[in-house]
């Protein structure tokens, strides 16, 4: 018989990790300074005692569905600390708070958005963002092209675009990995696999051993991380910018972690999350382990963890009562923000409708 002519199966390989699950670093240097992790946990604290606001704000019919980022604090923050708030973009799905709030985006403009403002999906000047995509993979596209588009005007920004496990079985991203991938776009495709697409398991999403290795298809370059560990998350994201900015073009990161919440305020995960697959990922909350690394390194103490949090819900209370007062929109805002000089026609439909609809200022 001839020699197979098929491509090897790949060996499998484990999460890129410096961190153990009780938070022991390996022998190697940490990636970051004690201040830069104390200033991550900080963000992480953060988006907790918002996660906690917002959903006890849903069950009073205050928010709007409302998706936590519970057990993906690491993945996220770890990626958003590698990049440059002034010349670098963020495009997200939306389960990235605190990605966006350290990007500049305020936190009265996200509760804004759960409470059906529309000013809450206003993204301010300078800040370097798209806003939150709901449609599964849409945001992919557009990551891609914003990338090339740099690329074109002879910045040295980069992209970096997250979406779940669930938006890589979508033709968009696909599409997406190619071109980046033909153009050296710099963008960085940072996909959370938190082992669940709503209540699909990863397993119904792909034969492959990894997403990561999807990216060679492409002439992409692909990496596993474990999400869970910060230290890791900031290294393995930092390489694909430094690549990514010095024209290297695209990369491609599975970030595997683990949704500890529900998909969102709508989900009831105990119909379908096993018990003791939860209890295992809980021993390995990203939290906690970021925690006893700093009280390994004699950081971290109760004094400063009520400070932090006391810190953290003065934050956000503050923001919540802002956007309490933001007085809501009239129903002649839908004619707003459609064309940058709007034409007589609308502005006359506009006028009509305030008229009708009691609206006139």
């Amino acid at each position: 018989m001839s020699e197979s002519r098929f491509l090897p199966n790949f060996e499998a390989i484990a999460p890129f990790s410096r961190l153990t699950d009780s938070g022991i670093l390996d022998s190697g240097e940490s990636p970051m300074s004690d201040e830069a992790v104390l200033e991550a946990l900080r963000y992480m604290m953060l988006t907790r005692v918002f996660d906690d606001k917002a959903t006890s704000m849903q069950r009073q019919g205050r928010f709007g569905t409302f998706s936590s980022v519970r057990g993906q604090e690491a993945s996220v923050v770890g990626a958003a600390s590698t990049l440059d708030p002034a010349k670098d973009w963020i495009v997200p799905q939306y389960r990235e708070f605190p990605a966006l709030i350290r990007h500049g985006y305020p936190i009265e403009n996200f509760a804004l958005y759960f409470m059906g403002n529309p000013k809450g999906g206003t993204i301010p000047p300078n800040v370097n963002m798209l806003p939150m995509q709901i449609s599964l993979a849409a945001q992919i596209p557009q990551a891609t092209g914003l990338a090339w588009g740099l690329k074109m005007q002879g910045s040295d920004g980069v992209v970096i675009t997250f979406f779940g496990d669930g938006a890589s079985s979508e033709g968009d991203f696909h599409e997406s990995l190619n071109l980046a991938g033909i153009m050296k776009a710099p963008v960085i495709f940072f996909l959370q696999n938190n082992g669940w697409a709503i209540s699909t398991p990863r397993e119904n999403q792909t034969a492959a051993r990894s997403f990561a290795e999807r990216a060679i298809g492409y002439g992409v370059e692909g990496v596993m991380v474990d999400g869970n560990d910060l230290l890791a998350v900031h290294e393995v994201t930092a390489q694909a910018v430094a690549k990514a900015r010095a024209g290297g073009g695209p990369t491609l990161i599975e970030s595997v972690t683990y949704r500890t919440g529900a998909h969102n305020t709508a989900d009831d995960p105990t119909r379908y999350v096993d018990q003791q697959e939860l209890e295992k990922w809980q021993q390995k909350d990203p939290v906690e382990r970021i925690k006893n690394y700093l009280r390994s390194r004699g950081i971290w103490n109760e004094n400063l963890e009520q400070e932090l949090l006391d810190s953290c819900a003065a934050q956000i209370d503050a923001a919540m009562e802002i956007a309490r007062n933001t007085p809501l929109a009239t129903s002649d805002a839908l004619f707003d923000h459609v064309y940058a000089e709007p034409p007589q026609r609308m502005l006359d439909q506009k006028r009509d409708w305030a008229i009708r609809n009691g609206d006139a200022q």
